[in-house]
């Protein structure tokens, strides 16, 4: 009797692993990443099957949100974006180029005539954003990663709750795991004040469809439709106040105009998923003012997605770059393409700057991104670790024209994983403001070079080639 139980456990793993394996091999994934799986797999079986069910499934693949069929149930006139009502005389072919990419490739279209705020201090941003909603009328649209139950939270909170008496209606999505620690008394009071509030992806118990690995890491406010935040910042005290890693430096976008519509159809698709209910009144899209003469995209990806856009998008920028590009990521794991192109742009003579901090809230993720660097120094990148505090700022600008700001980091996570959002700003104006912050911060900075890189200690370079391993998750 018990040979014949070891004989079904046995065929039941094979099944199992032949099955998962199989599944595997038929998503045509990049053929290092399936045997990584595969021998993980075979090795440890029985954590190795429940590591995958967690973290190694391709979402992208399963469609677990098709946003095709949001936009396909609604008919606003956007919906089909002109390009030859956009003004050439501000864009070389290579910017073109980019902006048909990211239609093609994500739906985003071009938004003209923007006003556009850069907030580089926490406070000052905070305090624009409870401005705005202090003066909303109608509606309040929030989707944040992370919602602290702290100081800065609670006085949105007391606002929020303060306009919703008011008569405004409110609408808040939150990362379940992102705003873990957020309690249900803060929640139920929220709700109780007539307030919607709804998780992203909860928590569910069932491995075989867990969704744990994907999260919205979104950052975005919208306010009556004509006025929109967005940016690298979450909803929470670090951001005025500091912590242990000290000043936190961010960077967050007020946008005023019709990019505003961009954000907002955004937000409501994703209200859709959470909520099951398209919401499309045209009160959502209100005539906006024109302001300067700039373009913006709002470029959305993740597993909901058909391709890496924002990916793509970096990607195609920074190969168009002719003199330099200035990148802030908190995290710095690339993909090949972007360390390719990266590559390719400091070989080709373009001046190529990469700040990351030297303290992180994430201990592995710096060990990690220090094993990226040899490529991009040996290319000529120049590499800079920030040292005020925590650079938690998520930015790239380049020629004095073309800006990148979002939630959106240089790393697998945010590119392949994560439901992420960036705003593609096509001006002069943002862009020099934000190559000044980048100077200014170069200020509080250590350059690292090639020489110094290859002189870690042999421990170091262990810990940091061992940390690179778990890149893709981090």
């Amino acid at each position: 009797m018990s040979e014949i139980i070891s004989i079904f456990f046995i065929a039941l793993y094979a099944y199992t692993i032949l099955t998962t394996i199989s599944v595997l091999l038929l998503e045509n994934r990049n053929p290092s990443k399936s045997l990584s799986w595969m021998l993980i797999i075979l090795f440890l079986p029985v954590i190795g099957l429940i590591l995958y069910l967690i973290f190694g499934q391709d979402l992208r693949k399963q469609r677990i949100i098709s946003r095709k069929s949001i936009y396909s149930l609604d008919n606003r006139d956007i919906a089909s974006f002109d390009f030859s009502k956009i003004n050439t005389d501000l864009l070389d072919a290579h910017q073109m180029n980019l902006i048909k990419l990211l239609y093609r490739n994500s739906e985003a279209v071009g938004y003209a005539y923007n006003k556009i705020d850069v907030f580089s201090d926490g406070k000052e941003a905070f305090e624009a954003i409870f401005e705005a909603v202090e003066q909303a009328k109608e509606h309040i649209h929030l989707e944040f990663y992370i919602i602290s139950n702290d100081n800065i939270t609670n006085r949105l909170k007391d606002l929020l709750i303060k306009k919703s008496r008011e008569g405004v209606r409110i609408r808040i999505i939150y990362d379940f795991i992102g705003s873990f620690n957020l309690s249900r008394k803060f929640l139920k009071t929220l709700r109780e004040a007539g307030i919607y509030v709804r998780p992203f992806f909860p928590l569910r118990f069932r491995i075989s469809r867990s969704r744990i690995n994907y999260r919205n890491h979104r950052k975005l406010l919208v306010i009556d439709g004509k006025v929109a935040f967005t940016g690298g910042m979450n909803i929470a005290d670090r951001y005025v106040y500091g912590n242990r890693l000290g000043y936190w430096r961010d960077t967050f976008l007020k946008i005023q105009g019709s990019a505003v519509h961009g954000l907002q159809h955004l937000f409501l698709s994703d209200w859709y998923f959470v909520e099951k209910k398209l919401i499309t009144d045209k009160k959502y899209y209100p005539a906006p003012m024109q302001f300067d003469n700039n373009l913006i995209q709002i470029v959305s990806s993740g597993p909901d997605t058909e391709w890496e856009a924002i990916m793509q998008g970096v990607a195609k920028a920074i190969m168009s770059a002719k003199n330099y590009i200035y990148i802030q990521s908190p995290y710095y794991m690339p993909t090949e393409l972007i360390e390719g192109c990266l590559q390719l742009a400091a070989l080709s003579g373009v001046d190529v700057r990469i700040m990351i901090p030297t303290r992180s809230d994430s201990p592995i993720a710096i060990a990690s991104t220090s094993s990226y660097l040899g490529k991009v120094l040996q290319a000529g990148v120049r590499v800079f670790y920030y040292q005020k505090g925590f650079l938690h700022a998520k930015t790239i600008v380049m020629d004095d024209f073309i800006s990148i700001v979002g939630s959106c980091n240089i790393d697998y996570r945010s590119f392949y994983q994560n439901f992420e959002a960036n705003a593609f700003v096509y001006e002069e104006k943002t862009a020099l403001t934000l190559k000044e912050l980048f100077l200014q911060d170069i200020q509080h900075c250590e350059e690292i070079t090639l020489e110094q890189w290859n002189n870690r200690r042999k421990s170091k370079k262990l810990i940091d080639s061992f940390s690179r391993l778990f890149s893709p998750i981090l």
